[in-house]
């Protein structure tokens, strides 16, 4: 049997549950070697556990370069090197309690706790990267959002901080080349994604249901994602299938950004 990732080593950010935690099964399942990291202790030990002999935990917050330097430290000590990083932590700032989020109730701490994780975690990513990738080769893939592409008015650092993904990956992707490093690098841009994120939001029974289909509604493809969906686009970047592509934008959103408007209409509706 091939195996799209055979002996390649990953570092999968945010890999406790949802889109990281598809990504690092998936990934283990294609022969990577995956290091799960997140700040949810429990649940990222777990994760590693249900995955297997090919992965293990590592406790890292991507806000902070000193867990960044701790985690890849591990990491080469124990494989020499790294091959993957996919760049998925990030938040919102409405599960963490920040408050209003849109442009004008906003408050400035909460902006930069939201940047600090989904902004700030990437760069440092992207430069531990490729600071040890440049020797052999590797592929970095930053997970941002439909967010990242338009405007979010209820949810103005949140869609700030996906757009700065967006842009710091096409600026790596160029630099890599620069230099003549063999590290691509591209973004993945999801949404309509169900993941824990959107639990709360849901309620249950009856209501879950109900809402579930207003969402589905709006979707060109009549239904959300799943956490696969998103995996499955990582897989590709990460692999030497995608070894001519850097510095593109893939979108994982059921069309939603080809036009929704211009969609078909179904005699149903």
């Amino acid at each position: 049997m091939s195996y799209r990732l055979a002996n390649k080593v990953a570092l999968i950010t945010g890999a406790a549950q949802g889109i990281g935690k598809a990504c690092a099964e998936l990934f283990a399942k294609e022969g990577a070697f995956v290091f799960v990291t997140d700040i949810n202790d429990d649940l990222g030990k777990r994760t590693a556990w249900e995955i297997g002999p090919h992965a293990q935990y590592l406790h890292l917050d991507v806000q902070y370069e000193d867990d960044w330097d701790a985690a890849i430290r591990q990491i080469i000590k124990e494989k020499q090197y790294l091959d993957i990083l996919i760049n998925n932590a990030g938040i919102t700032g409405f599960q963490e309690g920040f408050g209003l989020q849109d442009p004008e109730n906003a408050s400035l701490d909460s902006w930069r706790r939201v940047h600090a994780v989904n902004s700030d975690g990437v760069f440092l990513g992207c430069q531990k990267a490729i600071q040890h990738m440049k020797q052999r080769k590797g592929s970095i893939v930053n997970i941002s959002s439909r967010s990242g592409m338009v405007g979010i008015p209820g949810a103005a650092a949140y869609a700030a901080s996906k757009a700065a993904v967006r842009n710091h990956t096409k600026s790596v992707a160029l630099y890599c080349c620069e230099k003549g490093y063999s590290i691509r690098c591209n973004s993945i841009h999801p949404t309509a994604i169900l993941t824990p994120m959107w639990e709360p939001m849901l309620g249950t029974g009856v209501e879950r249901e109900a809402r579930l289909a207003q969402i589905a509604k709006d979707i060109p493809m009549r239904k959300l994602g799943a956490p696969d969906d998103v995996a499955y686009a990582a897989l590709f970047l990460a692999s030497d299938e995608s070894k001519y592509i850097t510095g593109v934008e893939l979108t994982v959103d059921g069309g939603i950004l080809a036009g929704s408007s211009a969609s078909p209409k179904r005699e149903e509706e």
